[in-house]
């Protein structure tokens, strides 16, 4: 399953850090940047969170909202969100229930010690719901204006 463009969304509905539960419904009518990262407070996920937080506002102006996905639970969720000042809901994936279905809860290595873990990824997914983009093992300089440019030149915003 990796490669999801041209796919509909699963169903999902998950707990999201404000309030209740979130499904790709609740954004029916936008596009939708969905990425999933490894870890709240780690420095490269925090740099990209901060990315997409600088840039929320370009990608409002293309009728698209943000949403980061990531095993954390809700609560270092919201202490992630205070601090750095997101302005977009964080997805508490717990069972990995989301990343599986995107194919990105893989097997990871580090300093050879092999484990299961979030593959950084970004999907784009269009008004009707389906993944028109993806990037895997996303190498976070420059990536959210790499996505932006993508959804300005391919997705017309309503």
């Amino acid at each position: 399953m990796s490669d999801m463009i041209g796919k509909k969304v699963p169903e999902f509905a998950l707990p999201v850090s404000s309030g209740g539960s979130i499904s790709l419904a609740d954004y029916e009518g936008e596009n939708v940047v969905l990425y999933f990262y490894p870890k709240d407070m780690t420095p490269g996920c925090t740099t990209q969170a901060c990315d997409f937080r600088d840039w929320t506002a370009d990608f409002e102006e293309e009728n698209t909202q943000i949403l980061g996905v990531s095993p954390d639970s809700l609560d270092s969720h919201q202490k992630f969100i205070e601090k750095n000042e997101l302005p977009f809901p964080l997805v508490a994936d717990e069972n990995k229930e989301l990343a599986d279905a995107f194919g990105v809860h893989q097997l990871k290595e580090n300093i050879g010690r092999e484990y299961m873990g979030i593959v950084r990824s970004t999907f784009i997914i269009d008004e009707s719901g389906t993944i028109v983009q993806e990037w895997k093992n996303v190498k976070v300089k420059n990536h959210v204006q790499e996505t932006l440019q993508y959804i300005k030149d391919n997705l017309k915003s309503s």
